[in-house]
């Protein structure tokens, strides 16, 4: 039962705080930016902590398997000035991708840090820094040119199995760095529903110098999260044969 909690809370912490720090990427960048933020919330489902700020609803809720930041005018028509729709898309591209950065950013950081405290010398935690962004690089490059298929792929069920079969502080804190630089380019893939389709709709956009039509959007929007729901459900039954065995 104390295995059971311990890695309970492994998990929660680990998913709360990498996407904790994707959506706070979102939404300083959007203050920054001068967007109206109606709410940040962690979590998805019923709402189970909240508080009112000066303009944002701040909220925890009860599912930890993402975020959001509700922008004013970002999925609704809004005559606001202070709307996501109204700002430059040089602004909304760098409020979209803010998140996944920061993702990056803290992954990296974190695996220099590791290395440093493991060797202390800074030319070997470089190096290996170097080499784990190459590994990234190749990992893309495979899932591109067919090379990792679905059945290669982990979601939520396989990444908690990883988190809980860390038995070292070292182990656990690479384990973070790894999720968050692949939460982070996960996010940016040209994928309608993922931050990277986000900003290729913005892209098309500055293209055509006019936006879509909302429904076109929405449309988009839709298919890419059928898509991303059947690829979850698949990525999940693979994770729980692969536990089982």
């Amino acid at each position: 039962m104390i295995v059971f909690l311990i890695n309970a809370i492994k998990i929660i912490f680990l998913l709360g705080f990498l996407i904790f720090i994707h959506e706070g990427g979102h939404f300083l960048v959007a203050k920054i930016c001068k967007v109206k933020v109606n709410e940040f919330a962690i979590g998805f489902g019923p709402t189970i902590w909240k508080k009112d700020g000066k303009e944002t609803k701040y909220a925890l809720r009860l599912i930890p398997l993402g975020g959001f930041v509700s922008m004013e005018g970002e999925d609704e028509e809004s005559e606001n000035e202070r709307s996501f729709s109204k700002a430059s898309i040089s602004k909304r591209i760098a409020i979209v991708v803010a998140g996944a950065i920061v993702n990056i950013l803290f992954g990296l950081i974190a695996y220099f840090i590791l290395i440093l405290v493991m060797y202390k010398n800074i030319s070997i935690a470089t190096q290996a820094t170097g080499e784990f962004i190459l590994t990234i690089f190749e990992s893309l490059k495979m899932l591109f040119t067919g090379n990792v298929g679905i059945n290669d792929l982990s979601g939520p069920i396989g990444i908690s199995s990883a988190v809980s079969s860390t038995t070292t502080l070292t182990n656990y804190i690479y384990i973070i760095a790894v999720i968050s630089v692949s939460l982070g380019v996960t996010n940016l893939l040209p994928i309608p529903a993922l931050d990277g389709g986000k900003i290729l709709l913005l892209i098309i956009e500055a293209i055509r110098r006019k936006p879509l039509k909302k429904e076109t959007e929405i449309q988009i929007q839709l298919i890419g999260f059928s898509v991303l729901i059947a690829l979850s459900l698949i990525v999940t039954y693979n994770d729980i044969i692969r536990i089982a065995k």
